[in-house]
């Protein structure tokens, strides 16, 4: 953003998941209001704020947060530095001593009464507010991007027991209907092609009788232009299927994406893990996605090395996805999250052999990637280009999410336009 005379720098570090930048997003448009201006990284002025939104997801994650907050009182110690997200809310032992404004989730939205009061408030935790849907009173501000996270939904119910983010977020609730499309529809008009609507679990979306299909529904038929929808992970539940029914109806405008949080491929470690499905409901869900939706990208989450995992369920978990066949695996390499019940089970399994688990998982993730994007070799494909390297080749992403490249002459970035796709 450019500089008005009048306004304060201010600078925002996001940390984590889509979820934070969409909560990004919203702070930057509290900050204007009270006439601060978003700083580039680079600006060689002291912010007068700076806000560090934290993630908490895993230890690392929550350590990562704090170096942030820290090196931003290093380089600026002038300046107020307000720490919030999930790390704020679970990490208290290890920020107690800092200077810090420290501010749960649910206090981003109230970040104007907060600055404005000469008081410092206490913390409120998510988990402590009444559960009842909510609305932002403000829109998320996207300066110089291509994909604008649109937040719907926050916290979660299902209590995984590796996962902090039900103690962090809250339990679930909604985002209200018409405050969600009026956000989508503002940031469209601004020029946004693509619109990622984001949550912890977004399809528990329910404001008002209105479920996640409705709001499809109604994006796609209520805005105009060109431009494309998203959505943020998504849970692979039997419920859900009416949700891939909705996609289909939207070719070119829903991107054929999602990303399936699997886990585990083995159903004695998901009833572990107390996830909500077992991989029979979970292989239904994917082959009925890959049938009304051809050539979509499925992708997933895997863990490797969970408490009490033996030889044989991990060859359980390796071949089921190598059965599902995902675009992109992402590999998680278990790790003690303080305060979940998985910390504390038995027969937690040793480094060396949770590292030799993921390393094989990884080398199949990339085998998979490889046969996704040789699959649609040739295929013309709706693509967004994003960015210009110095060598004039343009980067972009198509719907079903393959990077693609081309010439900088021949195409228009930030726009959607068909390309017919020529694996490197």
């Amino acid at each position: 953003m450019d500089k008005p005379a009048e306004l304060r720098p201010a600078r925002i570090v996001t940390l984590g998941c889509r979820l934070n930048q969409a909560d990004s997003a919203l702070l930057t448009d509290r900050l204007l209001k009270m006439n601060y201006y978003l700083q580039s990284d680079n600006a060689s002025e002291a912010p007068e704020l700076v806000i560090i939104n934290s993630c908490a997801v895993t230890a690392a994650a929550a350590a990562k947060s704090r170096q942030a907050a820290r090196k931003m009182q290093v380089l600026y110690p002038q300046s107020k530095i307000i720490f919030t997200g999930c790390a704020a809310e679970v990490d208290t032992e290890n920020i107690a001593g800092e200077d810090w404004l420290k501010l749960g989730n649910v206090q981003k939205k109230n970040l104007v009464e907060i600055l404005n009061s000469k008081s410092i408030p206490a913390m409120i935790r998510s988990r402590d507010i009444k559960v009842e849907n909510f609305a932002e009173k403000a829109q998320g501000l996207f300066p110089h991007r291509t994909r604008a996270f649109i937040k719907i939904q926050e916290g979660c119910d299902n209590f995984c027991t590796y996962c902090i983010v039900p103690y962090t977020r809250g339990a679930s609730r909604s985002r209200n209907f018409e405050e969600v499309v009026a956000d989508c529809r503002q940031a469209i008009e601004s020029g946004v092609p693509e619109i990622v609507l984001t949550g912890v679990n977004s399809c528990n979306y329910l404001d008002n009788g209105r479920n996640l299909c409705d709001l499809i529904d109604t994006l796609c038929n209520d805005i105009p232009g060109a431009w494309r929808l998203r959505l943020s992970s998504t849970e692979p539940a039997l419920d859900n299927l009416a949700l891939l029914e909705t996609m289909a109806r939207y070719p070119g405008k829903v991107c054929r994406f999602l990303h399936l949080a699997l886990q585990h491929g083995c159903n004695s470690v998901l009833e572990r893990m107390n996830r909500h499905y077992t991989t029979q409901e979970f292989e239904l869900f994917v082959n009925t996605a890959r049938r009304l939706i051809p050539d979509i990208h499925l992708g997933t989450d895997i863990i490797a090395g969970f408490p009490g995992e033996t030889d044989e369920e991990f060859e359980s978990s390796y071949n089921f996805v190598k059965k599902m066949q995902f675009a992109n695996l992402h590999v998680f390499t278990y790790s003690k999250r303080k305060g979940t019940p998985a910390a504390v089970m038995k027969d937690q399994v040793p480094d060396n052999i949770k590292k030799l688990r993921h390393k094989k998982l990884e080398a199949l993730g990339e085998v998979m990637k490889n046969n996704f994007a040789a699959g649609l070799q040739g295929k013309t494909l709706p693509v967004i280009f994003e960015t210009v390297d110095k060598k004039h080749i343009a980067h972009g992403w198509s719907d079903n999410y393959i990077a693609v490249t081309a010439p900088a002459e021949t195409v228009k970035l930030a726009c959607l336009c068909n390309l017919k796709y020529q694996k490197a």
